[in-house]
């Protein structure tokens, strides 16, 4: 799959697409339909079905005192475009220059002379330009004026409740990644270099890969049932995000147990894939009680992912 960052100077292969377009955070199940519908128009166009996306997302733009929890990150997006069989990404820096761009700009700049699209797919709540003006209505009627179609995907529900980033972030925010799961249409995965850290966990026969999770990410404390990327290696993990009450109560932590690994992972960067809620965050007496509870929860982990065959 290609990759053209921005739309001046765009390559011959990035011209003349059948393009989704949006922020596809987290490549949900909704924003899969766009995926899929892209793909359709385009085969008959013989054209290249690709992806629109804007990186960073906007709000970190208007709102940069709010970190704002990123299902995923732009690596992760073009790696699940890929995995969907789009033939390229459009990365579209947003920025000040861009977010200035009236509707009928971004129009006439970018879609038509910077990327020459055949075809827009847009989600039903699609708005952009400045001060959100256009709409999928507008962009239909621009399409119809200008020369390129335009197809506008209807909500997708899961369970009666309409699939969207936030409902996902809603889900992980109560620690329920099978509910996210259930809405992404793929698990959930944070990736991050492996740090030291204080090896508590040493000491308890427990010893854990620390790695650092983005501003804003708001996944309830407690302990996860995961699986461990290394490279093209996968081990199965236990995972406890939280602030160590029964030591410090301090900032909030993401420790990983390796369940089957005996090695140095310092400096290396691991994803972790996030398949179960075990329990939540809570202070134990003393350490032997937290030993015990670790010995379950580890048990419990390794429950889970045999019956979910992830490793």
């Amino acid at each position: 799959m290609d990759v053209i960052h921005g739309y001046d100077h765009v390559p011959r292969n990035g011209r003349g697409a059948v393009l989704a377009v949006g922020n596809f955070d987290g490549v949900h199940r909704g924003h899969q339909m766009l995926l899929a519908k892209a793909r359709e128009i385009a085969k008959p166009l013989k054209a290249s079905a690709g992806v629109l996306a804007f990186e960073p997302h906007p709000r970190t733009l208007f709102q940069p005192e709010r970190p704002h929890f990123r299902l995923t990150t732009i690596t992760q997006r073009i790696a699940l475009f890929k995995k969907f069989g789009m033939d390229l990404t459009v990365v579209l820096p947003f920025d000040r220059k861009l977010a200035d761009l009236t509707a009928e700009a971004f129009i006439e700049r970018v879609l038509v002379a910077g990327l020459g699209i055949k075809h827009a797919v847009i989600g039903y709540d699609f708005h952009f330009g400045k001060g959100r003006g256009g709409s999928p209505t507008s962009l239909v009627a621009a399409g119809k004026e200008m020369g390129f179609g335009v197809t506008v995907i209807e909500p997708v529900a899961e369970g009666g409740e309409v699939v969207s980033s936030s409902a996902v972030r809603a889900e992980l925010a109560q620690g329920d990644v099978g509910g996210a799961t259930a809405l992404l249409g793929h698990t959930w995965r944070v990736a991050g270099e492996v740090k030291g850290g204080h090896h508590r966990g040493t000491g308890m026969g427990y010893p854990t890969t620390n790695i650092g999770l983005s501003p804003g990410t708001a996944l309830a404390h407690g302990i996860y049932a995961v699986c461990v990327h290394v490279g093209d290696k996968v081990y199965a993990g236990a995972a406890y995000l939280g602030t160590r009450p029964t030591f410090d109560n301090g900032d909030a932590v993401l420790e990983t147990f390796l369940l089957d690994f005996d090695g140095n992972l310092y400096g290396k960067t691991i994803e972790l894939e996030f398949i179960g809620f075990i329990r939540g965050d809570r202070k134990f007496d003393d350490t032997d009680a937290l030993v015990a509870q670790m010995d379950k929860d580890v048990a419990r982990a390794r429950e889970i992912l045999r019956r979910g065959r992830k490793v």
